[in-house]
C-alpha cells in the first residue's frame, strides 16, 4: 500500500477532538476510500494537561508550527484569526492541502488564502465553515457547476434561530429568550458574534463567492443583527401571520454580488419560516435547477467533523 497521507490536526476544542476520534476510529474505511491510509501526526493545542475523551494524549503538542511541517494535509478547527491565519499560509507553502471550518478566516482573509494555494498548486477547502455537515458548498461549487445560480438566502445561524423560534413558538418575551439560550449553551458569553449577525454576514460573504465568484467583503454585507427587535416586533408579526428571522442572502448583481443579513417578517409559506430550533436551511436558485433547499444541523461538533472529513477525504486525493 502507498504511504499514508500524513494529517495535522489544529485546534482540538468540540470539533477538533471529534475530528480526531473519527480518524482513529475510521481508519480502515478511509484506507479503503483512498488507497492508502490516514495518519494523525499530531494535534496542536495550547495546554497539553487537559483531558480530551478518546484522543490519545502522545498525538498532542504545543508547537503547531513544527507539527504543520510534518503533515501533508493540514486541518484548521483552532478558530480566531491569528495564529490560524499563519499557520494555513505556512501550510500552504510547504506545500500542504489544508481544510479548515473557520468561518470568519475564510470570509475575512481567504481570498489571500486562496491565492496562495493557487500559487503553490494545493487546495483550501473549508466546507464546514458554512453549514456544518448541509453540503451546501459542494452543491453551489461542484453539482451546480454547469447552472448559473441566481440567488442564495437562508437562516444560517442555529444561535439566533433558537432565540427567535423560542420567541414565536412559545410565547418567551425577546429578553428572556436571549437569556434561556445562554445559559443553554446557545450562545457564547459574549453573543455579539452572533446576536448582531456577524457570524451570518461571514456565511453568507462565503456563500456569495462560492456561487458567483463574487469579489466580496465582510464590509459590503448590509447587515442588521436582532438585537434591536423588541416585543411589539414580534407582536406585530404574529397579529399579520408572519415569523421574524434573522436572513442572509447573496443576489447575483452584475459581476458581483448584493449581500445582506437582516431580520425579515417572513410569510408563513416560506421554507425559512417553518425551520425550528438550531436547524439550518438554504434556498438557491439557479436558472436551470430553479429552486433547491438544503436543511439540516449547522452546527454541533459531530456535525461539522462531518463537513471537515468529507474535506479531509477530498484533499487526501490530491496528495502523490
Amino acid at each position: 500500500m502507498p504511504s499514508p497521507v500524513r494529517v495535522a490536526l489544529l485546534g482540538c476544542g468540540t470539533v477538533g477532538s471529534a475530528v480526531a476520534r473519527r480518524l482513529q476510529d475510521r481508519q480502515e474505511r478511509y484506507a479503503e476510500l483512498l488507497g492508502r491510509s490516514l495518519e494523525l501526526v499530531g494535534v496542536a493545542v495550547r495546554d497539553r494537561s487537559l483531558p480530551r475523551e478518546g484522543v490519545d494524549p502522545v498525538l498532542l503538542t504545543t508547537d503547531a508550527e513544527a507539527l504543520v511541517r510534518q503533515a501533508d494535509v493540514v486541518v484548521e478547527v483552532m478558530g480566531g484569526i491569528e495564529p490560524a491565519r499563519s499557520l494555513i499560509e505556512t501550510a500552504l507553502r510547504g506545500g500542504a492541502q489544508v481544510v479548515t471550518a473557520n468561518k470568519q478566516l475564510v470570509a475575512q482573509q481567504g481570498e489571500g488564502l486562496a491565492a496562495v494555494a493557487a500559487e503553490q498548486g494545493v487546495g483550501l477547502d473549508y466546507e464546514g465553515a458554512v453549514m456544518a455537515a448541509v453540503p451546501v458548498l459542494a452543491v453551489l461549487r461542484d453539482s451546480l457547476a454547469g447552472d448559473e445560480v441566481t440567488a442564495v438566502r437562508g437562516v444560517v445561524n442555529g444561535s439566533t434561530n433558537y432565540v427567535l423560534d423560542l420567541v414565536a413558538r412559545e410565547g418567551v418575551a425577546f429578553g428572556e429568550a436571549v437569556r434561556q439560550a445562554g445559559e443553554l449553551g446557545y450562545l457564547e458569553a459574549d453573543p455579539t458574534e452572533d446576536l448582531e449577525g456577524l457570524d451570518a454576514a461571514a456565511k453568507a460573504v462565503i456563500l456569495a463567492r462560492t456561487a458567483f465568484g463574487a469579489q466580496v467583503g465582510l464590509d459590503e454585507v448590509d447587515r442588521v443583527g436582532i438585537t434591536g427587535l423588541t416585543d411589539e416586533d414580534f407582536k406585530r408579526a404574529a397579529q399579520e401571520g408572519t415569523v421574524i428571522k434573522l436572513v442572509a442572502s447573496a443576489r447575483r448583481a452584475g459581476c458581483g454580488a448584493q449581500v445582506a443579513v437582516r431580520p425579515e417578517a417572513l410569510p408563513a409559506h416560506d421554507p425559512l419560516a417553518a425551520v425550528r430550533g438550531g436547524t439550518n436551511i438554504v434556498v438557491i436558485e439557479a436558472v436551470s435547477a430553479g429552486e433547491l433547499r438544503l436543511q439540516g444541523a449547522g452546527a454541533g461538533g459531530e456535525e461539522t467533523a462531518s463537513a471537515v472529513l468529507g474535506d479531509i477525504v477530498r484533499a487526501a486525493r490530491r496528495v502523490r
